[in-house]
């Protein structure tokens, strides 16, 4: 996404963003759709636009009570007949999900339910590892033993060459629903990956947009630091589009645009908001732009694709990623391990293990543009 298109969401009018048309996405239609995560940012837009599809009934999972409540007083206002089951649980309790799949007869399944917040996830790894990956694995047997026809696991761009423990938990994740796929002889399972969202809990923007309100000073990681972004009604749609398409373990990307620097982000905004950058430490008017540092499990750039991926246009601004992954039995033994350390509360040695088997490091700034260039030629 352009610079100038996230400023005009910042400071008005917004551009009017494309959302799901009834019929454009008719997998949707007269199905049964669980989606879970349905009070976070994404998976709220998620139940909006399926809504729009005229699903016969819509299954709202989550695990926060007062975003369940929010999610079901706002989409009872636009169902239209369309019948609305929230849910209050955890993807990872198996009986819970058990009676949630017999009880509904779901269809397709839309995994939005995660931690994504880099540094909260790496001061907690425990809830990190079991939420985000035994969370989507019990999930995803659930559906398949249910029979469920589609499952759509959302990622994000920190699963690529993570270097933290979110990352790595998001990366493990896609790994083990490409494990299942490929086993799968009923549920399609596919990956919808992409990177930041415009307005979502934690996102850069509202965080500069309440700093400038008070006056500064605006912090930021480091000056060099790229971000992709998109708002959230597009990537809803296309991930909706992409789940539709699957045949079964694709790894689908969504065309972000180019990548945003923080740094210059930060400036325009101060700037849009009528007022200039102050030199630290200065007595002049204006507000100060401080760099903390980066955070433990934070990169400099995050990329949409490894360097092992090759890049196959299937849609418009969707594309399919092949790339490396793990055997069943790698896979099989990194969790066995997992949750062996977990039961007996050595974290150190679980995120250890997490680590050394799935991050790979910090990425170059120069992948961001090769890898940009492959998309444009794709």
């Amino acid at each position: 996404m352009k610079l100038q298109t996230i400023l005009s969401f910042v400071t008005g009018p917004k551009p009017e963003q494309k959302c799901t048309s009834r019929g454009e996405v008719a997998e949707y239609e007269d199905k049964t759709v669980l989606i879970s995560g349905a009070g976070g940012s994404i998976g709220a837009e998620l139940c909006q636009q399926v809504l729009v599809q005229n699903p016969r009934k819509l299954v709202l999972l989550e695990n926060s009570e007062h975003a369940l409540f929010c999610i079901e007083g706002l989409l009872s206002e636009m169902a239209d007949g369309v019948e609305l089951c929230p849910m209050l649980g955890s993807v990872c309790d198996d009986g819970f999900l058990q009676r949630v799949f017999s009880e509904h007869k779901v269809d397709i399944v839309l995994h939005a339910a995660a931690y994504k917040h880099v540094a909260m996830v790496e001061k907690n790894p425990t809830a990190g590892i079991v939420n985000n990956v035994f969370g989507t694995r019990c999930l995803a047997l659930a559906a398949q033993c249910a029979d469920v026809h589609r499952f759509v696991l959302i990622s994000t761009d920190k699963a690529v060459r993570p270097v933290g423990v979110m990352g790595a938990t998001k990366r493990l994740a896609e790994l083990l629903i490409r494990d299942l796929a490929l086993r799968s002889s009923g549920t399609v399972f596919s990956i919808v990956r992409f990177g930041n969202v415009l307005g979502s809990s934690g996102s850069v923007v509202p965080i500069f947009r309440d700093q400038i309100a008070r006056g500064g000073p605006v912090t930021l990681r480091d000056r060099r630091m790229t971000r992709y972004f998109m708002t959230v009604q597009e990537a809803s749609r296309l991930v909706l589009s992409a789940g539709a398409i699957a045949q079964g373990g694709e790894i689908f990307v969504l065309d972000m645009g180019q990548p945003v620097r923080i740094a210059e982000l930060a400036v325009k905004m101060i700037e849009a908001a009528g007022t200039c950058v102050r030199a630290l430490g200065s007595a002049d008017v204006g507000i100060e732009i401080q760099e903390t540092g980066l955070l433990p499990g934070e990169k400099l750039h995050e990329e949409l694709v490894r360097p092992d991926g090759e890049i196959y246009p299937c849609g418009e601004k969707i594309f399919r990623v092949e790339e490396d992954g793990c055997s069943e039995i790698e896979i099989a033994a990194l969790l066995r391990n997992l949750r062996k350390f977990i039961d007996a509360g050595d974290e150190t040695r679980a995120v250890a293990e997490l680590k050394n088997k799935v991050a790979e490091g910090e990425t170059a700034s120069q992948d961001i543009t090769d890898q940009r260039q492959n998309l444009q030629s794709s």
